[in-house]
């Protein structure tokens, strides 16, 4: 090992790491600058613009002890939320408060607030709840729409995982028009597909666009596992933009019913011909539909749709899709008479009709 001679000048290890240290503030924060690239800045934007939006939502139920006879609170699950507007009312999965006796809502500056149900609709799993706050109330997340996504533009999902809270998770929409069984033993109809990573404490939160826009609420995961597979789906917001409105106001959603079938994918394929609206398949028996004498499609020759009656406005509405259709229906109550427009044999036809209450128990709280 080499040593230092006489004639060689020692320097102070002390007076080395001191030049060091006053070297690094004026270059380590341009280096950590210049690593961050245009769409990550972009990222770390769209997250903390949304981040006080979204809420950690806690159960508990209540558990009656049958040998003391006293009952307690323990804890149910966790899921998460998002502001819907600046009055406390929060935007969650109906799954997510299923059978629960308490809710706390979580901000992200630590508030805890007790929260009550306003209603619900398990039929589009959705459910509102409201909390008393009084001040510094988080802004509600900028609404986007739904009807014109593309699969393979971006997303982003904020929600809390395994109560690893306010994590945000990339993707795109891989996939729409998804249906999944709901947990009441219906079915969830048209819902958005995303590769976002969605995880247990997901549910309930939102799902973004690019521009920082709410575009639908996470509901569920497909996985063998119970953890991500790359496969999740949310639930539309034009439907959100529906429902929600009237659990605020009714506490239930109770849309009347027309008595059609209809498929999105058909009535996508019928607009490439330069045909516009929704193309009745079928007709429920003893329906409005049914009462106005509504023509379902047929099967021709070599087992080709031979259109029936397309349904092209309902109400002061006009319809190109099943979105529209259930828009315009949303906007009547069950008794209301209001004028179909339909395309028959080529040519615009109208007629009156009266809408009916759905059939089977409503979705209530």
């Amino acid at each position: 090992m080499a040593r230092l001679s006489a004639a060689t000048p020692r320097i102070a290890p002390a007076l080395v790491l001191a030049t060091v240290l006053a070297a690094l503030p004026a270059v380590a924060p341009a280096v950590r600058a210049e690593a961050l690239l245009a769409p990550e800045r972009r990222l770390i934007d769209l997250f903390e613009q949304a981040r006080d939006s979204v809420v950690s939502i806690t159960t508990e139920t209540r558990v009656v002890d049958p040998w003391r006879r006293r009952a307690q609170m323990v804890p149910q699950g966790a899921g998460s939320g998002f502001f819907w507007d600046d009055r406390g009312h929060v935007v969650t999965n109906a799954h997510v408060i299923r059978g629960a006796s308490a809710a706390e809502v979580h901000l992200s500056d630590g508030r805890v607030f007790p929260a009550r149900l306003v209603g619900t609709a398990p039929g589009h799993d959705l459910a509102v709840l409201k909390i008393d706050i009084a001040a510094a109330v988080p802004p509600p997340l900028p609404l986007g729409a739904s009807a014109g996504l593309r699969v393979g533009q971006s997303v982003l999902a904020i929600g809390n995982p395994f109560g690893l809270d306010w994590t945000l998770t990339t993707g795109i929409v891989s996939a729409l028009g998804r249906d999944i069984p709901a947990g009441n033993g219906g079915r969830i109809e048209g819902l958005i597909q995303t590769d976002a990573a969605i995880n247990p404490g997901n549910s309930g939160g939102p799902l973004i666009d690019s521009s920082g826009r709410l575009i639908g609420v996470n509901t569920a995961i497909f996985s063998p596992s119970g953890s991500s597979a790359g496969i999740g789906f949310a639930v539309p917001v034009d439907t959100v933009a529906r429902v929600v409105p009237q659990l605020i106001s009714q506490g239930v959603y109770r849309p009347p019913v027309l008595g059609v079938r209809f498929d999105p994918r058909i009535d996508a394929l019928a607009r490439r011909s330069g045909i516009e609206g929704v193309l009745v398949l079928g007709v429920e028996p003893g329906s409005p539909a049914a009462a106005a004498g509504l023509r379902p499609a047929t099967r021709g020759a070599g087992g080709t749709l031979v259109p029936g009656d397309v349904i092209q406005g309902l109400g002061d509405r006009s319809v190109t899709d099943g979105a529209d259709l259930q828009a315009a229906l949303d906007m009547h109550a069950p008794g209301d008479r209001v004028p179909l427009t339909l395309l028959r044999d080529g040519r615009q036809a109208q007629m009156d009709v009266i809408l009916a209450a759905p059939p089977g128990p409503a979705d209530r709280p």
